[in-house]
């Protein structure tokens, strides 16, 4: 049924890619989308039903090089008490 989904949803060429190979596959890009933009890991692991523990032991690596993005908030946050 999946495969049949895929192949009448995607294009040809996205077919032919990993792309959504599996339910599933949908799933953990959302929750790695959700982590991404910012949105709070207690949040996001209430919407997906893991506990923060596992939250960021499955999606820590789709955390990686956000750095600026960290430094960003972080200097936001501490010009509001200058």
């Amino acid at each position: 049924m999946w495969a049949r989904a895929r192949k009448q949803a995607l294009t040809p060429e996205q077919h032919r890619s990993p792309l959504a190979a599996r339910p599933y596959d949908l799933r953990h890009a959302c929750v790695s989308l959700w982590l991404n933009s910012g949105v709070d890991p207690v949040e996001v692991a209430r919407r997906a039903g893991h506990s923060v523990a596992v939250l960021l032991k499955v999606y820590a690596k789709c955390l990686d090089g956000a750095t600026q993005m960290a430094n960003a908030r972080i200097e936001e946050a501490l010009s509001r008490w200058t």
